[in-house]
């Protein structure tokens, strides 16, 4: 059984973190299997859009594998600087959907964080949990998390390792939405076909643009963007016609 599997479907794809009997933990090979997939996904010029979400209706993943850490057959210091699954997240430069079906726990949520947008599950929960295990996170929860909801509330969540919600992960705005957990997959793909439906090489560059951006202070952030719109005057005018009615019928089906 593939630890990760991938379903191709036009220009998107799902990926499956699949060992839902230990709660799709991330093992050294789920880990390296992940990285291997996103690179391979990133070499498909077919493929613009990923979806990743969790095997079974228990767990998205509930973060490392603690128990195969605990043997000694893998080792944390190389599970955290060399075996990183966000970043291999980040060597894709399309957007990345996260599917949450159930837990995302300690390294599971830094890797739901890493992700362009998040779905969850009504059955969905959050909790970091490195205060608890007396580890420090290395995969950028304490950085985005605080991006995502504030640093109080970040905090909160840290230093208790309290779990939260799907509810109030979606009040919080952690999450874009919550649906019902028959829905939770229907609803990623509706999204990444829209993404899709977007011209490829914008999309790519949009992302790139809107994360580079958010790193930057403001006034350099709005310098990039002027820097990275010069493009814009090569559109000629009958493609920019061309464009606009395509936008127009997007709308009215839409409206339908």
């Amino acid at each position: 059984m593939a630890v990760v599997e991938i379903e191709r479907c036009g220009g998107y794809a799902v990926v499956t973190m699949n060992r839902p009997e230990a709660m799709n933990a991330l093992s050294k090979a789920l880990r390296s299997e992940l990285a291997r997939s996103f690179d391979a996904l990133e070499a498909d010029p077919d493929i613009r859009v990923a979806i990743l979400t969790g095997a079974g209706d228990r767990a998205f993943t509930a973060g490392l594998d603690l128990k195969e850490l605990g043997s000694g057959a893998s080792n944390l210091a190389d599970a955290v600087a060399k075996e990183d699954p966000v970043s291999a997240l980040g060597r894709f430069s399309g957007p990345v959907i996260a599917a949450i079906n159930g837990v995302a726990i300690t390294g599971g949520f830094e890797l739901a964080l890493a992700c362009d947008v998040l779905i969850a599950s009504e059955t969905a929960r959050f909790a970091d949990t490195h205060a608890r295990l007396g580890l420090m996170p290395g995969w950028g929860l304490s950085q985005r998390l605080s991006r995502a909801i504030g640093i109080s509330r970040a905090k909160e969540l840290s230093l208790t390792g309290n779990f939260i919600d799907a509810a109030t992960a979606e009040r919080w705005g952690l999450v874009n939405r919550v649906v019902a957990p028959a829905e939770l997959m229907p609803a990623a793909r509706r999204l990444a076909e829209d993404m899709i439906s977007a011209d490829p090489e914008t999309l790519k560059a949009l992302k790139a643009l809107i994360d580079d951006g958010f790193a930057l202070a403001f006034g350099e952030a709005m310098a990039l963007e002027s820097e990275r719109s010069a493009g814009n005057s090569a559109i000629g005018a009958e493609a920019v016609e061309a464009r606009r009615k395509s936008v127009l019928e997007r709308g009215r089906s839409q409206a339908s």
